[in-house]
Formats: structure tokens, sequence, C-alpha cells
């Protein structure tokens, strides 16, 4: 090797770069440095933004069911387009009410909906009936019928089986405890007035509001339904347990027995 010197005289340089320089061949790869990992970009995030922001600006009104629900699943499902799934949700079960009520079973037959999104929606119904429920507890029941009646709804009418539930009572007709007593199929409930009248005197109630909804979405008492009232009311009756009313939940509305003069 024939060493030359630089401009400055020093060979050192030259001799540097020679030996430090890696030679360029057929084989050799360029040497390049480790690239930062690519920051992954949410295609989503723009369209979330925005409704967000119509949310905040505007609350819940400025959106329709199928965009309440795409917010709902943003959490469950962070990078995924949420927009079918709750259009697909709403146009299976037809109410955004309703998709809340649904079994998760039924819900994850919705393509994109897995067991854990299902539990998430689930999770969001039992939020919205307790909320409304805090609106009854301790409060003078007869006086705050509204909020009976909404809870009431909220906690049944989109059930696919018939539930029965009883509603019991104090002297000031504040609510004691609120409890379904039986569930059964898509059009019977099983109910013993000997059981209905244990759980009262447990309680030491002194009235009960019954309660029952109909899958099928009509609230209109059946015969069936008017004769097990009577026979809950001669059951307890004797013991100066009072029957305020039997409601009868649908999705199309609610039936009130003491209403309709039925009892």
């Amino acid at each position: 090797m024939t060493i030359s010197h630089d401009e400055d005289g020093d060979e050192r340089s030259l001799f540097f770069n020679e030996a430090s320089t890696p030679q360029a061949s057929s084989h050799s790869k360029p040497v390049t440095e480790n690239p930062r990992p690519a920051t992954k970009i949410n295609p989503n995030a723009g369209h979330r933004d925005r409704l967000r922001q119509r949310f905040a600006n505007a609350g819940e009104g400025a959106l329709a069911d199928y965009e309440l629900l795409e917010m709902l699943l943003f959490r469950s499902l962070p990078r995924i387009d949420t927009k079918p799934i709750a259009k697909a949700l709403i146009t299976r079960f037809g109410s955004f009410g309703e998709v809340l009520g649904a079994d998760p079973s039924l819900l994850m037959e919705v393509k994109g909906v897995k067991e854990a999104t299902a539990l998430d929606l689930k999770i969001v119904a039992a939020a919205a009936r307790t909320m409304i429920r805090t609106g009854v507890l301790n409060r003078e029941v007869l006086s705050s019928w509204n909020a009976v009646l909404d809870y009431c709804t909220a906690a049944m009418a989109y059930e696919n089986k018939e539930q029965f539930r009883i509603l019991f009572l104090d002297k000031k007709n504040a609510l004691i405890a609120d409890e379904v007593q039986q569930t059964g199929t898509v059009d019977h409930t099983p109910v013993y007035p000997r059981e209905v009248l244990k759980r009262a005197l447990e309680l030491s109630a002194t009235a009960i509001i019954l309660v029952h909804n109909h899958p099928s979405g009509d609230p209109t008492p059946s015969r069936a339904d008017i004769a097990m009232t009577k026979q809950i009311i001669d059951a307890i009756k004797p013991l100066g347990i009072a029957v305020h009313d039997h409601i009868i939940i649908g999705k199309s509305g609610h039936a009130s027995m003491r209403g309709m003069q039925l009892i």
C-alpha cells in the first residue's frame, strides 16, 4: 500500500480511513441505523373525535341511536371502525334499548361483537338501571310514580324472558326491597302466592307492587295475569298487606291493572 500525504502533511488520516472503512463487495449489505418503531395511527381517530365533539357541544340529542352506540363501543374496540357494528346491532335488535337488554349470546351473533364487548354493553345497561333505581330507593313510591315506571321499564322491557318482580314497601310507602321472584319462559312465569306472602312478612312490608314484563312487547294483561293477581291479593290481605298495583311492562309501554280497574 502506498501512503500519500494530505494537504496538511498528516498521513494518519488516510491510514485511518482505509483501515476503518469497510470494503464494498457484492456480498456486503449497507450498514443502516435501526429505525424507530413506526407510530401506529388509528384511521378512525378523526371520526371519533368529531362524534365526541358533537356530544360535548350538544349532548345525546345531537346523535342518532347508532352513533351513541358507536361511542360506547369505542372503548371495547379501540382500533376498529365501530359504525357498521353499531348499525348492525340496531338492525338486529331494533333499538338502542333493545341492544342493551339483549342476551350476551345473541349480541355475539353480530359480526364484530366478542364476549368482552357483549359484557361491556351489559355493564352499561346495569349502570343505567342502577342510576334510575337510585331515584326510587328510600322515597315515597306513590309520589314518585314516574320514576318507578322508568326504573321498571329500564329493568325489564327488553328482557327476552318473563320476569316477575316485586317492590316491597314500608308503612310510609318507601321502597324496602326490589326483587325478581321468578324468571319464566317467553310467555309465562310461575308465581306462587304463598312465596309472595312469605317474603313480604320477612321484610315487614305493609304493601307491595307487582311487576312483570311481556317479551312480546304488548303490555295488555292476560286473563291469567288478572287471575294470578287476585289470588295474591286474597292471600296477603288478611295479614294487612296491600297490593297497590300490578304493572305490566312491554316494549311499547306499560299497563296498570289498578288504572284499568282490574283490581
